[in-house]
């Protein structure tokens, strides 16, 4: 005969607390306890179902349990009775939840090594680096093998010997009512062997902490916040486990003339006055050393943006560059003259409308608005 569900059985919904469990038990427990219904075999019968049901559901691993395998959590010792395997699968699929949120065994497994950290670097570079690319030459402070016992941790001459508590397998297994939990083991570390005689150089650990100079390519065109792996520089691992990766965190210096957007270049450049207004031309250094003439046209208005194409950054694995856009912004005089003054005055008496245009167009659009508040 097929058996009910035990949340069926006591009438409460799967989400039911401990408080709930307990009054809809003790309520069944009452109605059909065998003192009551003395000879009825079927009240017998439903006061053990109940009792089953309560006994499981108040009990937080076996509810976990239960609520994911059913019925077969319980069956035949395991999980394999209904689905075909053998009765140990159930204690195996717990022993790994038990693994997945309580790091029970972590990564490591029968004669494995504990690999090494990650390791992080933070580099800065200038624009003019970024620009042209280059080698560059760090200092970390790291761990590497011992030269002394090549990493194994036993002093020379010596060797690790078989963990006699795991027999070298790094792992043990505990039973705990129908659970079978597999962790690492606390004497080996999950190492599957112990050292009796450490290295004297590293303690036993099989690494040292020394500064290592490792030379870096940035190349041309990198951009800031780039991270660049090194494979194999970090961290060297626990008696010769694998070392970890080493990883450059890039940032580029701000420039005191240009601004980077991508492979492009910005910078504002003052210009004066009379330059603004007559024409003329002005020079601006490049990132590849060198000058760039910019030729500025008669009644050049502040905010005119100039490009020089292909003046920009590298683009990284190809051979093209971005561009620059120089933007112009005029400079009002100070510190005048007599004289000069003025000059500016007779200038200012003389202009008009074709002169400043934009001005002239503005205010005239005040002048309508103010107009036609009045009508």
């Amino acid at each position: 005969m097929e058996k009910r569900d035990y949340y069926e059985v006591l009438g409460v919904s799967r989400d039911a607390d401990g408080t709930v469990l307990k009054s809809a038990y003790r309520k069944l427990a009452m109605k059909y306890h065998p003192d009551r219904n003395p000879g009825d075999a079927e009240a017998e019968g439903r006061f053990k179902e109940v009792s089953e049901a309560y006994d499981t559901l108040k009990d937080s691993q076996k509810r976990a349990a239960y609520d994911r395998f059913g019925h077969a959590a319980f069956e035949n010792g395991g999980f394999g009775a209904q689905g075909g395997g053998h009765p140990g699968d159930f204690a195996s699929a717990m022993s790994d939840i038990f693994d997945e949120f309580f790091g029970m065994g972590g990564g490591r497994r029968s004669g494995g090594r504990d690999r090494g950290a990650d390791l992080r670097y933070n580099l800065e570079i200038s624009l003019e680096d970024a620009y042209t690319g280059k080698s560059v030459e760090i200092e970390v402070p790291t761990s590497v093998s011992c030269e002394a016992c090549s990493g194994s941790g036993a002093k020379p001459g010596s060797a690790p010997t078989t963990c006699r508590t795991c027999n070298g397998a790094g792992r043990v297994r505990a039973s705990q009512g129908f659970f079978t939990l597999e962790r690492a083991c606390a004497a080996c570390q999950g190492r599957g062997q112990v050292i009796s005689d450490p290295c004297g150089d590293c303690g036993g650990a099989g690494r040292k902490t020394v500064n290592r100079n490792l030379s870096v390519s940035i190349p041309a065109g990198i951009e800031d916040g780039t991270r660049i792996r090194l494979g194999g520089e970090g961290e060297a691992g626990l008696r010769g486990g694998p070392s970890g990766d080493l990883y450059i965190f890039l940032s580029i210096r701000p420039h005191a003339f240009f601004q980077r957007d991508g492979a492009d270049l910005y910078c504002r450049v003052p210009i004066s006055m009379t330059t603004a207004a007559l024409g003329g031309q002005f020079e601006v250094p490049t990132l590849a050393g060198d000058m760039t003439r910019v030729k500025v046209p008669e009644g050049t208005q502040a905010g005119k943006q100039f490009r020089l194409r292909g003046k920009g950054m590298p683009v990284m694995r190809s051979q093209s560059f971005g561009d620059t856009y120089i933007q112009v912004t005029v400079e009002t005089p100070t510190n005048l003259t007599k004289r000069q003054r003025e000059l500016l005055a007779e200038f200012e008496e003389e202009s008009s409308g074709e002169t400043h245009p934009e001005s002239h167009g503005f205010f005239a659009k005040v002048k309508d608005f103010l107009d036609n508040l009045g009508t």
